[in-house]
């Protein structure tokens, strides 16, 4: 048997690695991996993993209670942040879900916008409404002219009206918080619309015609669309009651593309002088499961509800070791941060597990959404989209040598 020294040096052994393996992690430094395309750069490492969490938030570090330093409160992922600059910090509000499958925010900051990133004292406590959250999940964080930063997120309930027999069915809705700190939250009523269940809800920083505008993604059921689906759009006059009458689809979903099942708004779109950039997430079905990529759209600068440039197919897909996690085939974003030299941090999470980080420019965005051709809906437009693009460099390089 072994004795109290012997429980102690196992203790201080494995303390002492796991703390110097979290401070190697920590300090570890992310480099810029050239695409072909152009149009953004991936990095080598991903700026939050499971690992970036505290030990002391998964680990009892009384020895007399946890002799052997065993992981009381296990850490899933992390992933899917919302993204602001705070002062001279990019501030992530990671989705950091446990191994209970309950997911909360936490606030994780860095002096540098791709690594180096660390984790406050504390994670963030979201009060409950009358009818309590079963989960939260992927909060958007939008800075409101009126002068508040608001947090909107997915509130996920039982479906009290499921059989008895089934324990999965869910009802999802859009929550609001806000805060001018980022330390204190209040909690706001979930936002009203007329659709039966809502997900993946933006709040436009702006005000239209003095009332709050919201992007939607209206939904008959937890999972499937059914005769919703789309990017929506619609106005509150309350924020502290938000309820939307009148709701309409800006960007629907689409057959044989890359929304055909599904698409929401990502993160708060950027303004430009041209328009609102818009990033978006699009699913589509596969014998391997649903596969979300992410793509691009602008709307008109003061009115946008109406898109101005659409750029066929996606920006960004899972590659590599992105296809690979918890949902596997996936990439997902919430959260980006246009910084004052107008370079653009996107923080996408991949297949439900890590956050990654790519990095544009707003011309870059501008240029790709402005040049690249519409998906017309056709094999033959989109081959003879192929053959103008060929036959103009045949006739440059002609011309040019």
């Amino acid at each position: 048997m072994k004795n109290d020294d012997d429980e102690n040096s196992i203790f201080k052994t494995r303390l002492k690695r796991l703390t110097h393996e979290y401070e190697q992690l920590l300090s570890l430094k992310n480099k810029p991996i050239e695409e072909s395309h152009g149009i953004f750069e991936r990095y080598s490492h991903p700026v939050l993993t499971d690992q970036h969490i505290p030990l002391s938030w998964r680990f009892d570090l009384n020895p007399s209670q946890n002799p052997y330093l065993l992981e009381r409160l296990g850490i899933n992922s992390v992933f899917n942040p919302g993204a602001i600059k705070w002062g001279d910090k990019f501030v992530l509000i990671a989705r950091i879900e446990g191994k209970d499958r309950k997911s909360f925010f936490a606030i994780a900051e860095s002096q540098s916008p791709v690594d180096g990133f660390h984790f406050r004292k504390r994670p963030l406590v979201i009060s409950e409404l009358a009818d309590p959250d079963i989960n939260i999940y992927d909060i958007r964080l939008t800075s409101h002219e009126d002068g508040w930063i608001y947090g909107v997120f997915c509130t996920e309930r039982k479906d009290s009206e499921a059989p008895e027999t089934d324990s999965s069915s869910a009802v999802t809705q859009a929550a609001i918080c806000r805060t001018k700190d980022l330390e204190h939250w209040e909690r706001l009523d979930d936002l009203q619309t007329p659709s039966e269940q809502q997900r993946n809800v933006v709040l436009h920083p702006e005000w239209i015609d003095g009332k709050y505008a919201f992007y939607t993604r209206p939904q008959d059921s937890f999972i499937v669309p059914g005769s919703g689906g789309g990017i929506g759009w619609g106005l509150a006059s309350d924020i502290e009651h938000a309820k939307i009458e009148d709701e309409t689809i800006l960007d629907p979903k689409t057959y044989h593309t890359v929304k055909e099942l599904k698409n929401g708004e990502g993160p708060t779109p950027i303004k430009t002088g041209e328009g609102w950039i818009h990033l978006a997430h699009g699913v589509r079905n596969t014998a391997a499961g649903m596969r979300y990529v992410l793509y691009l759209y602008v709307t008109d600068l003061r009115e946008p509800w109406k898109v101005i440039y659409e750029p066929g197919g996606y920006l960004i897909s899972p590659h590599g070791a992105e296809r690979v996690g918890d949902v596997s085939n996936v990439v997902f974003c919430n959260g980006w941060i246009r910084d004052h030299d107008d370079r653009v941090y996107i923080y996408y999470g991949s297949s439900d597990t890590r956050v990654h980080v790519a990095v544009s420019s707003v011309d870059r965005l501008l240029d790709y959404a402005r040049n690249t051709p519409a998906d017309e809906g056709r094999t033959l437009k989109s081959t003879e989209q192929r053959l103008d693009l060929i036959e103009k460099n045949r006739q440059y390089l002609k011309e040019h040598g």
